[in-house]
């Protein structure tokens, strides 16, 4: 399997078709060549242009993504009411290997793939915050006007990368056109290097955009992307998205793709930002993630070490950091962790609303499990043992609980680089590196938290009902409550 996958890398990064490739360049394109890659257009062979303009190596395409999405809301006499709406998107995706039967595409996740459920981290035009998904689409159509579904080519995802923005789909036919060119390297490109990007701007036909490299180093850490950028000048436009970026090589007058095209900054006029190639190869090769998870992310699991890490650093009074709009806090108890989850109007409210239980697991390569669960408010704490609880709550508070462990590390992880901040500029990096991650790990999971939240408010100790505990109020000592 090794060997069969160390060939594939091989055909991807420095084999192309031999009639594809040219023995020698040109001598007058010397002079636009300074470095891996030219810096004007001159330096492509005549076999090169001629090539790039056959029909059949016109490997770009325009797709087209769908969805409905259900919306609940109450009606003037309080009736819940269901409403639908419908979207559709067009964005640019090109042809690069063959698999078997198939035809392998590339694109970013953006493109192909609309929220589950919307809301102020996950907007969609024309629908409200809080509409779950219940159907989507996607394929290949000639632009945003065909009408025609006949000659549509359905297409099927087969990964996506969020931190990357990239994702793969699959044409279930060999009839697409693949890229004749091969992979680059984009850590060698240069400022002023020539680029050509060819896509479907606003869907609406298709295009090739020249430009130059005009900084060889971005980086995009919004939302959920973490990746390495360059930025190009070339004119682009709401559909290039997923569009190869190519560059021409002075080694042999041959395009070779260097980036694929990902957004343009929101504030710039025809400057847009391309993932490197460089960090993409693999994930394009092996067509699985290949980029390490965030500390903040909800996915990749965390380890006994990072147990370790939260339990050093919690007290016995309690480290606090958010969770969502509340404040939450952890203690070390007895080889135990205790997460503390507090009302609304903490600190006025002093007590938690919620306390969970985070036991050691059995296996040392796994950070912990659930354990006991309180509910409380100001008349004390009753404990809700696992079988009180339905699967559905049980599994809420597994999710709410992952949450807490991540963004209390995260808060770890900040509050150790803080006192550091003015020491150098990497120092002031790594604490600004380490804000942002609290801030994703406490925003980022709103629906978990919600649904958290709601639970808490409900299960509390009723008027009448005896509690288990008296309410303890923040920072207890450590022989109060739980």
């Amino acid at each position: 399997m090794f060997a069969a996958a160390v060939a594939v890398v091989a055909a991807l990064v420095s084999a192309a078709p031999p009639d594809k490739l040219t023995a020698s360049v040109d001598p007058r394109a010397r002079a636009w060549c300074q470095g891996a890659y030219a810096t004007d257009f001159s330096a492509l062979t005549p076999k090169a242009t001629e090539l790039a303009s056959r029909p059949e190596n016109q490997f770009t395409y325009c797709v087209r993504t769908t969805a409905i999405y259900e919306c609940v809301s109450y009606g003037s006499e309080g009736a819940l009411k269901k409403t639908r709406k419908s979207v559709v998107s067009h964005g640019t995706a090109f042809g690069y290997r063959r698999d078997k039967a198939d035809t392998l595409l590339a694109t970013n996740q953006h493109v192909v793939e609309y929220p589950a459920v919307t809301d102020d981290e996950h907007l969609v035009d024309g629908v409200p915050a809080g509409c779950k998904r219940v159907s989507d689409g996607l394929r290949i159509v000639e632009n945003e006007r065909d009408d025609y579904e006949a000659d549509d080519v359905p297409l099927v995802r087969v990964v996506s990368d969020a931190a990357l923005d990239l994702s793969i789909v699959k044409a279930k036919s060999t009839s697409l056109n693949i890229m004749p060119w091969r992979f680059g390297k984009s850590a060698a490109l240069r400022e002023r290097n020539v680029v050509d990007v060819r896509g479907y701007p606003l869907g609406a036909f298709k295009a090739t955009n020249l430009g130059a490299v005009i900084s060889t180093y971005d980086h995009d850490d919004y939302k959920e992307w973490d990746h390495d950028d360059f930025v190009i000048d070339a004119r682009l436009s709401q559909g290039n998205s997923g569009s190869p970026v190519l560059a021409v090589s002075c080694a042999t007058g041959e395009y070779e793709l260097v980036g694929i095209y990902h957004a343009g900054y929101s504030r710039g006029s025809s400057l847009n930002v391309v993932v490197h190639i460089d960090q993409a190869r693999d994930f394009l090769t092996f067509l699985k993630k290949t980029t390490p998870q965030r500390p903040d992310s909800a996915s990749g699991s965390l380890a006994n070490e990072d147990r370790r890490r939260l339990a050093e650093a919690a007290t016995a009074t309690g480290t606090f950091f958010p969770f969502g709009t509340l404040s939450a806090s952890v203690r070390a108890k007895d080889g135990k962790l205790v997460f503390d989850v507090y009302p609304k109007n903490f600190p006025t409210e002093s007590w938690p609303a919620l306390v969970v239980e985070d036991l050691p697991s059995p296996d040392p390569k796994e950070f912990g499990e659930l354990g006991r669960v309180w509910f409380g408010n100001a008349r004390g704490l009753k404990e809700s043992g696992r079988s009180d609880l339905s699967a559905e709550q049980a599994a809420q508070l597994a999710r709410g609980l992952e949450v807490l462990r991540r963004t209390a590390l995260a808060a770890i992880d900040y509050r150790k680089a803080a006192p550091k901040t003015d020491e150098s500029k990497e120092a002031f990096e790594r604490t600004k590196k380490a804000e942002k991650a609290l801030k994703r790990a406490a925003t980022s999971n709103k629906e978990i938290i919600s649904a958290v939240t709601e639970l808490m408010e409900r299960e509390g100790p009723k008027p009448g009902e005896k509690a288990d505990l008296p309410a303890p109020q923040a920072e207890p000592p450590v022989d109060a409550g739980p």
